[in-house]
């Protein structure tokens, strides 16, 4: 490992997605089925001779200091381990941006994660994710990853029989989301339907791609849509390609489709690049949490 540890900070859907109260903080609490992809950027940590954080990525529009949560991260544990030196962050983004995919709770996750191992912090687990609560409710799943039953505000984690392989097909269209926006407005929703979250939880234990696929929903989709009406189009397309069903993912706009076959998904796919409703489209697959490559 030496001075420098390169890591992929994996994407993920949601396959069900419930609201089911607010706290008095006005957190929301949720119950979701989140599961990891192979869709992921590269976050690179380096030990430096220079004081400080220094954070680069490929994208000129993103922030590189504390406005990231990338930066946070290395803030909060620096601010505990006051041995650690001079860090450089380098981010290589492939996940879009402000899309529902935690693109921003991963690269944070992978932070985390990285400069524990590389200044032998020994950290365990629990501990970690407990930091990862601190940044946002997203990043202690980002760090569990796999097929998890998400509960609370999104950190009580549960974990679940992985998601069948298959094709997932990923269409983000040029447009951002504000998840907090997103969270504010679902409030005004009359009896917005609930996904059966608990069929899709046996759906995983019996390894029925099909019927899980069937049962996805997404609470979010009542806000979102109406202000995004190319993800009923993305969604339509996808259905009509041949995928199982297609979704939004969090609060969008992202919309992925579950496929059974290979090629029906990169038909879809074409299909979808020449329609101009979407730019940023990948086929990608699970990612199990037991996979090797952090």
């Amino acid at each position: 490992m030496g001075n420098v540890i390169h890591l992929k900070a994996l994407a993920k859907i949601n396959l069900g997605l419930d609201v089911i109260g607010t706290r008095e903080d006005g957190y929301h609490l949720v119950r979701m089925i989140m599961q990891t992809i192979d869709l992921f950027d590269w976050v690179t940590v380096r030990k430096s001779n220079q004081e400080g954080i220094a954070l680069e990525t490929n994208l000129n529009f993103l922030p590189t200091d504390e406005h990231n949560i990338a930066y946070q991260a290395a803030m909060l544990l620096k601010e505990d381990f006051p041995h650690i030196g001079g860090v450089e962050l380098h981010i290589h983004k492939c996940i879009p941006v402000a899309a529902g995919m935690a693109g921003g709770s991963t690269d944070a996750a992978a932070v985390l994660y990285g400069m524990n191992q590389l200044y032998h912090l020994g950290i365990p687990m629990d501990r970690l994710m407990e930091y990862g609560l601190i940044l946002g409710a997203d990043v202690p799943y980002c760090l569990f990853r796999g097929t998890a039953l998400a509960e609370g505000i999104g950190e009580k984690l549960t974990r679940l029989s992985p998601m069948p392989d298959c094709y997932i097909l990923i269409a983000k269209p040029p447009v951002s989301v504000s998840t907090k926006l997103v969270y504010q407005s679902l409030d005004a929703l009359k009896e917005p339907p609930h996904p059966p979250i608990d069929a899709q939880i046996q759906d995983l234990k019996v390894q029925d791609l099909t019927s899980l696929a069937r049962h996805m929903g997404n609470v979010l989709e009542g806000v979102t849509v109406p202000m995004h009406p190319q993800i009923t189009q993305i969604k339509e397309i996808m259905e009509n390609q041949g995928a199982i069903a297609a979704m939004m993912s969090g609060s969008g706009p992202t919309v992925f489709g579950i496929f059974s076959e290979e090629a029906k998904a990169y038909e879809a796919k074409g299909k979808i690049r020449d329609s101009g409703l979407a730019k940023q489209v990948y086929v990608t697959r699970p990612y199990n949490h037991k996979e090797r490559n952090r």
